[in-house]
């Protein structure tokens, strides 16, 4: 049974994710602070983190910086700010996936479960393994091989690089900087346009709709993931 941790100072807040996580069977812990989330982390060891941004004790991106230093726990920020920068900072410092207030509930469980699913996959080694395999199509990142039913695909060097960036992480919401900086280098970072029209490609070579993508799935504003 999933174990999430949300922390949150809006009591009423809190209060109606744990109704609704306990409804369908998740245990939940809570935290109230910076402080209190990051004991939590260590005493509780939970499968996800809900947290919100505007602790009372310090900023929840130095909460997301604090735990990267030695958990690999999926963070899914619940926050009211809405500005691209804040998400940015908050993928870039080491969270999963963002979802701005108000929102719906049937998202954010949507999300919780995408995430928790990919927890158990990493404690499976499933997303460690070098192969990885959709409906439509088959990569080998050891062999840097790509396959589309059955057929080699070729890709450029930036598309192969893009695309396994993208594969390693799997699941996760990756930035449109991160992407930039490690696809072309530390100098870039603000040019979107290169990642809008590499991901087309690789779209027009993988998906078998490239107009709705099931895999190489775009973050508007914020980044690109890739869902197996």
């Amino acid at each position: 049974m999933p174990r999430v941790l949300v922390v949150d100072d809006e009591p009423q807040l809190a209060r109606l994710l744990v109704i609704n996580l306990k409804a369908r069977k998740y245990e939940v812990d809570c935290a109230q602070d910076g402080g209190s989330a990051l004991d939590a982390v260590a005493a509780c060891r939970p499968d996800v983190v809900l947290l919100d941004l505007g602790l009372p004790d310090m900023d929840g991106i130095d909460v997301i910086r604090h735990l990267r230093g030695w958990s690999r726990v999926p963070i899914l920020v619940v926050s009211a700010r809405h500005g691209s920068e804040e998400k940015i900072q908050a993928l870039n410092a080491g969270a999963d996936d963002y979802i701005t207030k108000p929102f719906s509930m049937d998202e954010l469980l949507a999300r919780l479960g995408a995430v928790t699913r990919r927890t158990r996959a990493r404690g499976s080694g499933e997303a460690d393994a070098r192969v990885v395999e959709t409906e439509e199509f088959t990569i080998d990142l050891l062999a840097k091989k790509a396959r589309r039913r059955g057929k080699a695909i070729r890709l450029t060097p930036t598309e192969w690089h893009l695309l396994e960036v993208l594969v390693r992480n799997r699941g996760r919401l990756v930035s449109q900087r991160r992407l930039l900086q490690e696809v072309w280098g530390s100098s870039y970072g603000t040019q979107t346009n290169y990642l809008r029209v590499y991901v087309a490609h690789l779209r027009r070579k993988l998906e078998a709709d490239p107009s709705r993508p099931r895999h190489l799935i775009t973050s508007p504003g914020m980044g690109y993931r890739f869902d197996a």
